[in-house]
């Protein structure tokens, strides 16, 4: 038995055997070979193998996350039966007596270099295509397993260093009953990803893929961050009991599914939740959602080769709105950068890319492809109650300047003679410093603010999210964080305005009370959060916690503020 502490991502318990997502060792020492045939036979059952595979996953993706998604596997299976490559390796094979491995390496090598040199944008994508093929292909030559989180089909915990949202778009959560890895945060994508799949999961162990193996036995305790490899059987029927527990409690917060979010004083707040697809709305309505919070439209982006076209945007948009009927949808707009690159771009890499171009900046200088998503997003406003924002916002010229590009998109559309509603709120995310140090002046122009404190607590706090090294600095109840939360919440109230809190803040139970104290209008998070946070919002006076502001804002510390709103909450 071994233990392991690492940051509790999403909650629950789960227990089941380890599937190590990780790149496997595709080293191999070359030899000379006498039969060239034999390693013919060899090439050809690796490439067979690796075709079966790649119909499996793209079935499995094109089911569970629609068909543009699956096309990204179409051009896989493309280069797996493409002569121009395949013949030159097995001619390579008989002319050399060359190793298979070492003759697929070689010419792969040869092609992906001469991809990476073209010009045209479409040929230099080829090369990244050849690069994940040839990687499969090989490790069926070396006889090394080569993770496949699209074709799980036993209960596992998946083990891994991280987790991309490619990754975990391919998980199926029937099979995936919770997840561990090395690195990560609490808002890590990683983490957000586990909380919208509604599985346990642990995140920046540091050390979880070196510490456990394929098939061991793993509890994964999502509540308190403790992993077990190799439980005892008193550490299991413990365990099996905590999560019968948890179940129960699960039900609990079910009987409050259909009632609106009020505080003990009878004051209404809303709960909303963030997401990532349409397909996450049944896990929003199921746990009583009030309304979404953040669409993060990136993923229509992601995992594919090109660009979304203005009707696969559309069918998205529309699929969520209509789904949330009446209820409200902020819809952010594309926000790429950071941790989430779109490789087909090819965007330079940059030296910190979270300070860099990204977000609204990309979209601003991108008109194109900005235009083509509000288009989409403004036909489909008729069928629901949708709300846009414009994330990153550093300066109310960036404001200005994509909102006139909406108003135009929306006149040329209307001009068109095509519907688009005329009660589309356009607000932007407050995740800059700049930003909400002026709210006042944000406040006069926008319809509202929706505070994404991932990005805030980092920039403020000068700490990357993504770095453990430094996750002490990540202090969502710092004097400067809720100093800054409540200038931005007295300035849009001032101005008539409403605002709301997408970041993982919104949904933590020390924050819940002081947001409300504050005077949060709207709260948005992982839609597993949501009945928790209204049992917990039920039993909190507004007008109570209202009067502690001054105190806890005047503060020195997060821990002295923390100290200060438990002790006033129990």
């Amino acid at each position: 038995m071994k233990k392991l502490q690492g940051i509790a991502a999403s909650s629950g318990i789960a227990i089941a055997k380890a599937y190590q997502l990780v790149t496997p060792d595709l080293t191999f020492e070359k030899v000379t070979i006498d039969n060239p045939e034999k390693e013919i036979e060899r090439l050809d059952k690796a490439l067979e193998i690796s075709k079966i595979e790649l119909e499996k996953i793209k079935e499995h993706t094109k089911q569970a996350i629609g068909e543009e998604h699956a096309e990204i596997f179409s051009a896989h299976l493309l280069v797996l039966g493409d002569p121009e490559l395949i013949n030159p390796i097995k001619d390579k094979i008989k002319s050399d007596n060359t190793m298979a491995e070492a003759a697929l390496e070689e010419i792969a090598n040869m092609f992906i270099d001469m991809f990476k040199n073209m010009e045209n944008e479409y040929m230099r994508e080829r090369a990244a295509d050849i690069q994940d093929v040839t990687k499969r292909v090989m490790a069926h030559l070396l006889g090394v397993n080569f993770p496949n989180p699209a074709l799980i089909d036993e209960e596992v915990i998946v083990i891994a260093h991280d987790l991309t949202p490619s990754d975990t778009a391919q998980l199926n959560r029937d099979f995936v009953k919770g997840f561990v890895t090395d690195i990560g945060g609490r808002t890590s994508h990683s983490a957000i990803m586990a909380r919208s799949l509604e599985i346990p999961a642990i995140v920046g162990t540091k050390e979880i893929t070196e510490r456990s193996e394929e098939n061991d036995v793993i509890i994964v305790d999502g509540i308190e961050g403790t992993i077990i490899i190799n439980p005892t059987e008193e550490e299991l029927v413990a365990y099996r009991k905590k999560q019968e527990d948890f179940l129960k409690q699960k039900d609990e917060w079910a009987k409050l599914k259909n009632e609106p979010t009020f505080t003990k004083d009878k004051e209404q707040v809303e709960l909303a939740a963030n997401i990532g697809t349409p397909e996450d709305i049944e896990g929003v309505l199921n746990n009583g959602g009030e309304g979404v919070g953040l669409y993060r439209t990136e993923f229509l982006y992601m995992g594919k080769n090109v660009l979304p076209t203005e009707d696969e945007q559309y069918d998205a948009y529309k699929s969520v709105l209509e789904q949330m009927g009446d209820k409200p949808v902020v819809v952010r707009t594309l926000d790429i950068g950071g941790d989430k690159e779109l490789n087909y771009l090819d965007l330079p890499k940059e030296l910190n890319p979270f300070l860099g171009f990204r977000a609204i900046r990309f979209c601003l200088e991108n008109e194109d492809i900005f235009r083509t998503q509000l288009r989409a997003l403004l036909r489909a406003s008729v069928h629901g109650n949708l709300k846009i924002m414009f994330p990153m916002i550093a300066t109310l010229e960036e404001f200005r300047q994509a909102k006139a590009i909406f108003l135009d998109e929306k006149e040329a559309l209307q001009k068109e003679d095509v519907k688009v509603s005329d009660h589309i709120e356009v607000g932007i995310m407050v995740e800059i410093p700049s930003t909400a140090v002026t709210a006042k002046q944000f406040a006069k122009e926008v319809d509202f603010f929706s505070i994404g404190t991932n990005d805030l607590i980092q920039y403020t706090m000068a700490a990357d999210r993504m770095n453990e090294r430094v996750s002490y600095l990540y202090q969502p109840y710092h004097p400067a964080i809720l100093n800054l939360v409540n200038n931005v919440i007295e300035a849009a109230h001032h101005e008539g305005k409403w605002v709301g809190m997408c970041g993982e803040m919104a949904g933590d139970p020390i924050a819940i009370p002081i947001l409300l104290g504050l005077g949060l209008d709207e709260f948005s998070m992982s839609a597993t959060s949501i009945l928790p946070a209204r049992t917990q919002i039920s039993n909190l006076s507004k007008e109570k916690l209202a009067s502690y502001k001054d105190t806890f804002l005047s503060m020195g510390t997060a821990e002295e503020i923390e100290a200060f709103i438990k002790e006033k909450t129990e």
